[in-house]
């Protein structure tokens, strides 16, 4: 007659294992998402539609929205399995990473992610950047579009972009994202001058642009003050030429009488009232 006893410690944590595990009906209620391919955007290209299938859901569903880089699209949220967002015109501020978001009632989120993607676009940098010498300048770039890119900096050396040569130490770029700045310290007016271009590229394609860097001479700041004193002393020189060209017209010889020259009709008038006299 067999024995009769615990179980052995194995089956136990064998039998213990297979109850936690979840069953078919669980399996089948798991949330399953049918969603669009990646895509890739171009500029005046034509509209694209982000789609997202609810096939499976655990529980009843409470609503569904679109998310973009992190933050939830505005006017997208609606109560149904199937959803999609519109790009009517496409641009590189455009792409990002794209989530269509689920929300049941008695079950975790689900979601689905789309990259739509560009090549980058550089919105904003200095087209030109004016220092005097000794001092810093700063370069910078900014882009919109999705995957970030690879920034490089470049200087234009006999009419060819070439990379920074940073022997001097004096270079410093950072990148971060879709933004990069170039430092340039102790300017030198005969090295540093010229053109600078930032390279942005991704995946998808590359975009450049170009900043110009003037560098000024240490007497810079001095220029206003010496041209106010040149034309100074230029009004000098003009009042005292003036005065000396008038002064010989306006002050009388010492040969010239002090009183008004007599006339002829004066001096006959005279001689006649005398040979009147003496006849008397």
């Amino acid at each position: 007659m067999p024995r009769s006893g615990p179980l052995p410690a194995a089956l136990s944590l064998l039998l213990a294992t297979a109850a936690l595990l979840p069953g078919p009906a669980a399996a089948q209620n798991e949330p399953r998402i049918n969603a669009s391919e990646d895509v890739v955007i171009h500029l005046y290209g034509p509209a694209v539609t982000l789609q997202c299938n609810l096939t499976t859901s655990p529980s009843p569903l409470s609503a569904s929205y679109w998310v973009k880089n992190g933050e939830e699209i505005p006017g997208t949220r609606k109560s149904s399995n199937t959803t999609e967002y519109k790009i009517l015109k496409p641009r590189a501020e455009e792409s990002g990473e794209y989530l269509c978001v689920f929300v049941f009632s008695n079950s975790p989120i689900a979601n689905a992610t789309i990259e739509v993607r560009a090549t980058p676009d550089i919105t904003g940098h200095k087209r030109s950047e004016n220092k005097n010498e000794g001092q810093e300048a700063l370069m910078y770039c900014k882009s919109v579009g999705f995957p970030h890119p690879e920034w490089v900096w470049r200087k234009k050396v006999n009419g060819v972009f070439e990379d920074i040569n940073n022997s001097s130490g004096r270079f410093f770029i950072s990148n971060k994202d879709n933004y990069t700045e170039l430092s340039i310290t102790n300017l030198q007016i005969n090295e540093d001058p010229g053109e600078y271009q930032c390279n942005a590229t991704n995946q998808v394609g590359s975009v450049s642009v170009t900043t110009i860097l003037r560098v000024r001479s240490h007497l810079a700041p001095l220029w206003p003050f010496l041209g106010i004193l040149a034309e100074i002393v230029i009004l000098v020189v003009i009042i005292v030429v003036y005065e000396k060209r008038k002064r010989p017209d306006e002050v009388p010889d010492d040969d010239e009488p002090a009183g008004p020259m007599k006339t002829n009709s004066t001096n006959n008038h005279k001689d006649k009232n005398l040979r009147q006299r003496n006849t008397n």
